[in-house]
């Protein structure tokens, strides 16, 4: 009886709260770096920081992996330049679009604009014939339905903001409130937020075939994480290319580097990947709409993020996401 109560527990329980705390974490670790880039934190600095750090924890286990597990499949040069790919689209440029966003626009809107990651993948997927469209099927037309809703959505949230419906007083010092609420920064952020989930939507169906080509989950993580961060150090000169810059005093900006490479880079990886061998990917993705709540509470207390009209009318099209594109 105990068992069984500890096996519910384990496969019930647990991942719905691993979900939550990642979740959380994700959108207050955003909410932190977005206060350190309005203090002045280049966005390439916090990247590159984040990604070295990240990838050095992650170095003990996986060669704490390699020394267990001596049967691993070879590594070839056709599976590292794979897993070269997978580390541009995941990791530096997806993480480079996501960032500067945020900076032009708010947590809120990378939130919801991240809710296009289901959608973009389901679109590629059925490009690359990874899944079929059987025009008779109700399923597969709630599917298409959802999708067009969500894109349209995010489309009215990028290119409308509408008038203010809340504007707080931030808790946190945000130096650069005037450049964020100009509305071409707001377009140019969305816009930006729109490439990333367009990249990773390409990486999210790559990855899905790297994963049953080369069925060893440590590894890939490792190796796209490492070159992903040698291709962020290579960018990082053009970026930014004064010295002072890189220079992590205490406070906001180590706090941001810190705390995102160890929850935004390790303790997620892990976190994710086993829910999703635990209760598979429509679990994972029904927790993307608690990212807009958070992000809400988190962005209006902390940043003095304002709501608009634009933004509440365009999510309210996304929540049909969840119902349609991950419901099918």
């Amino acid at each position: 009886m105990r068992s069984k109560t500890r096996e519910s527990w384990a496969n019930e329980i647990l991942p719905f709260v691993a979900m939550l705390i990642t979740t959380s974490s994700d959108i207050g670790i955003l909410t932190i770096v977005k206060a350190a880039m309005n203090g002045g934190m280049p966005s390439i600095v916090y990247i590159v920081c984040h990604d070295a750090i990240g990838t050095l924890i992650l170095l003990p286990f996986f060669i704490i992996h390699i020394l267990r597990n001596p049967g691993r499949p070879p590594l070839s040069c056709s599976i590292l330049f794979k897993f070269f790919i997978l580390g541009l689209l995941g990791v530096c440029l997806s993480q480079v679009l996501i960032i500067e966003g945020t900076y032009y626009s708010s947590p809120i809107m990378t939130s919801s604009i991240s809710n296009l990651i289901p959608a973009n993948t389901f679109l590629l997927a059925v490009i690359f014939r990874m899944e079929r469209i059987d025009i008779r099927s109700s399923s597969s037309l709630a599917k298409l339905l959802g999708t067009i809703i969500t894109i349209s959505g995010a489309m009215l949230f990028t290119f409308y903001q509408g008038p203010t419906i809340f504007n707080p007083i931030p808790l946190l010092d945000s130096s650069n409130r005037l450049l964020m609420s100009q509305a071409s920064n707001w377009i140019y952020g969305g816009l930006l937020l729109v490439m990333s989930g367009i990249a990773i939507a390409i990486w999210n169906v790559l990855q899905s075939a790297m994963a049953r080509e080369y069925p060893d989950q440590q590894t890939i993580v490792f190796f796209f994480c490492l070159f992903g961060t040698l291709q962020c150090m290579a960018l990082s000169p053009f970026m930014e290319p004064n010295p002072s810059a890189w220079v992590l005093q205490p406070g906001i900006r180590l706090i941001a580097v810190l705390l995102g490479a160890v929850f935004s880079l390790a303790i997620r990886n892990s976190s994710i990947t086993w829910c999703l061998k635990k209760k598979g990917p429509v679990f994972v993705a029904m927790f993307n709409p608690l990212q807009i709540v958070i992000s809400v509470i988190m962005g209006v207390t902390f940043l003095g993020d304002s709501l608009y009209l634009g933004s509440d009318v365009g999510e309210s099209q996304r929540e049909y996401q969840v119902t349609f594109v991950d419901g099918g």
